[in-house]
């Protein structure tokens, strides 16, 4: 499995204009796995994404309490980035609405913004 984002400015018409973000996926598809996200853990791989589908978009909430590490919070809906946001360790927070939220390496979504497509490939 891979994440791989689409700029909304890529003027190519069959899509070939595409970052691969991540090829180590985690899903988080269980309550317990979404609640423990990325706490405890004191790093990820520069290839990594934890990723948590849900079946609806909705407000969804993100916190870094117990996360030792700044990360990359992308919210998607529909496979359109809806936020970009880099939280801080232990006091991050934000929310936003989605049915997908990715959780990356700080830095590894410098390029991704509103409107730009992200998905993953290979489920």
């Amino acid at each position: 499995m891979r994440l791989v984002h689409e700029s909304a400015a890529d003027d190519s018409a069959d899509g070939t204009d595409c970052d691969v973000l991540a090829t180590t996926i985690d899903l988080a598809d269980s309550i317990l796995s979404q609640t423990r996200g990325l706490m405890f853990r004191r790093s990820i791989p520069d290839d990594y994404a934890l990723a948590f589908q849900f079946g609806s978009a909705k407000t969804r909430d993100l916190h870094m309490l117990f996360v030792f590490f700044p990360i990359d919070a992308v919210w998607v809906v529909d496979d359109v980035v809806q936020r970009v946001e880099t939280l801080r360790p232990w006091r991050g927070f934000a929310r936003e609405t989605a049915d997908l939220i990715v959780e990356l390496p700080a830095g590894n979504a410098a390029a991704v913004e509103p409107g730009d497509r992200l998905r993953l490939e290979g489920e």
